[in-house]
């Protein structure tokens, strides 16, 4: 029996509730990336690096990006062995805890840490998202849901800058943070509430509240907060000031209040691994990951961050991989293989034998990786177009032009959704690279002045409404490719292969595009040669120097368009038997009566 003749209950209400909370826990995170570029040079301040210690800040973004895409494989997995449901909740949990530590961070350490916590919480959230959708729906009913997911989290990115700037126009960086740490326990505590049905989880039986696990949590966390922020009423107070006074040496986390924290902690996993009904489960999250290669994880997510860190500490003005890009490349492959070999070995692999091997499965994730280039192409170069052209002293208003470019995203994830249901994915992935292809393709011939039309739009808009009409069929291809024991880890991987396209699309296209500029300016004499000397060539001088940095760009904006092209290209062949289409033959397989 094939995928698309499987039976599906007909949706509910209270699953497409539960698909819709999902979605939006996707999209809020999808949001929080851009709440944290904002809010970067508070940040930074808290700390105690000044603006000129940029490079030093790069963990903070870093971070998030570690944590979201190095342990990407083994969350699919667990959503596979465990159920959609419980990480879903997990990864709400995590997220909120990533955001309280970020809140009360009092130096770099601190906030990496919040930072890295709250990639692993947002990097959770997307596959069991993508394989409830599979789940709730058959191969030829997934497009719509499918792209609904997608606009919602693309939306995410379009209201991110105006939700940080409100945020930060009433209250501090923090408050972002207090924020998504009420939000993330809000929507976990409604999920809790959804009692599933279909394929993904059984309905639940009532649970009784582990108030004394509540209350050790609560107790943990206040207790967390209190050593981390050091209030300072409490702190200078001649009672309450000796709590933090550490016992040994000078470290907070030696003071009497955090070895209160650690023991309460430790009683909250003691009555965790005792109690009938935890408030923590642990016990079977152990039995979950008896059933996890968690060593073949470890391989694979030391694989993938050796990857990221090679790109995106990288600076592109010197080379493409950052001066530690060679070790770190080595240090992945090493891993690399060593995962492959473990895979095949062990009786529970992380990726099982023939998981992704179906045409369209392995076909989307190279399809992702290139609509990743195309798409950080944008995220990147569409400001710094607006900075050296128009915008020269506002850093929002550049950013708003981007926003022209985030607004076609949900509006083409939605129609790709509602074409796949009508049209082979192939073609509608097809179409989506084709309007994004002209849309780039358009911006590497604007001219200095660009900005300053009213048309300059148009490329913008048809660049982000391609791409998003990709997003739809490319997931519903992977997902009719391959079986449902294994929706959630091919989620994760394609997830992985666009993350990973966008780092190297990146540094590939902006060194390219450095060797232009550079080529363009090789025969230009010093500045100093030129304008030291009072010559009245100085404005022209400049001017050159200002076509050169449009030439890198169009060279970028090109790279992008022919990143379009390729994707567009492996689609039409890879998608050719990919089944997204809807067929309304029966009740059962229009999945709603």
């Amino acid at each position: 029996m094939t995928q698309s003749d499987q039976p599906h209950q007909a949706v509910d209400r209270r699953s497409r509730l539960l698909l819709g909370l999902a979605a939006g826990a996707v999209g809020f995170a999808a949001a929080d990336n851009y709440v944290v570029v904002l809010a970067l040079p508070d940040m930074m301040g808290a700390a105690g690096l000044s603006a000129e210690d940029l490079q030093k800040a790069a963990p903070i973004i870093s971070g998030f990006l570690l944590g979201y895409i190095a342990i990407l494989p083994i969350i699919g997995r667990i959503a596979d062995i465990r159920g959609r449901l419980p990480v879903l909740v997990g990864a709400l949990i995590i997220f909120a805890l990533g955001s309280l530590v970020t809140a009360a961070a009092y130096d770099l350490t601190s906030v990496v840490v919040g930072r890295v916590l709250q990639g692993v919480g947002a990097g959770g959230l997307l596959p069991p998202t993508l394989a409830l959708v599979a789940d709730l729906y058959p191969p030829r009913r997934r497009g719509v849901p499918l792209g609904v997911v997608g606009a919602v989290q693309e939306f995410g990115n379009v209201v991110g800058p105006v939700y940080g700037a409100v945020v930060l126009a009433f209250g501090s960086w923090r408050t972002i943070f207090w924020i998504n740490l009420a939000v993330g326990l809000v929507l976990a505590a409604v999920i809790v509430q959804q009692r599933a049905v279909g394929t993904y989880a059984q309905p639940a039986a009532r649970r009784r509240v582990d108030w004394p696990g509540l209350a050790l949590a609560a107790a943990a966390l206040g207790c967390l907060v209190l050593v981390m922020r050091q209030p300072e009423r409490l702190l200078s107070g001649v009672t309450t000031g000796l709590a933090f006074l550490p016992v040994a040496g000078t470290n907070r986390w030696l003071s009497p209040l955090a070895l209160g924290c650690f023991a309460l902690v430790l009683l909250l996993v003691v009555r965790s691994l005792t109690a009938r009904q935890p408030l923590l489960d642990l016990r079977s999250w152990r039995h979950t990951l008896l059933q996890v290669d968690v060593l073949g994880a470890l391989l694979l997510a030391v694989s993938l961050a050796g990857v990221i860190l090679a790109f995106s500490t990288a600076d592109p003005e010197v080379q493409v991989i950052s001066p530690a890009g060679p070790w770190l490349l080595a240090l992945s492959a090493v891993a690399a293989v060593l995962f492959w070999l473990r895979n095949r070995r062990v009786a529970n692999p992380l990726v099982p034998a023939g998981a992704v091997s179906a045409t369209p499965a392995w076909g989307a994730l190279v399809v992702s990786f290139f609509v990743g280039a195309a798409v950080i192409a944008a995220l990147v170069d569409i400001p710094i177009f607006a900075r050296i052209t128009v915008y020269h002293d506002s850093q929002l208003m550049a950013a708003l032009v981007l926003v022209r470019f985030l607004v076609g995203l949900p509006i083409g994830a939605f129609l790709g959704g509602w074409m796949s249901h009508r049209m082979n994915a192939g073609v509608v992935t097809a179409l989506g690279m084709v309007v994004s292809a002209v849309g780039f393709g358009w911006m590497s011939q604007w001219p200095f002045e660009a900005l300053e039309s009213p048309l300059s739009t148009v490329p913008l808009v048809a660049a982000g409404l391609g791409i998003g009409l990709a997003m739809a069929p490319v997931n519903a291809a992977l997902l009719s490719a391959t079986e449902s024991a294994v929706h959630g880890l091919s989620s994760a991987l394609l997830i992985v292969a666009r993350t990973v396209g966008k780092l190297v699309g990146i540094s590939v296209l902006t060194a390219i595009g450095l060797e232009r500029y550079f080529a363009q300016q090789a025969n230009l004499p010093e500045p100093m040669e030129v304008c030291g000397a009072g010559d009245s060539r100085c404005a022209e001088f400049s001017r050159i120097l200002q076509d050169a940095g449009l030439v890198q760009l169009h060279t970028i904006f090109l790279g992008a368009a022919a990143s379009c092209v390729i994707a567009g290209l492996i689609a039409l062949v890879v998608f050719r038997h990919a089944d997204t289409r809807e067929v309304r033959t029966s009740v059962l397989e229009s999945g709603i009566g």
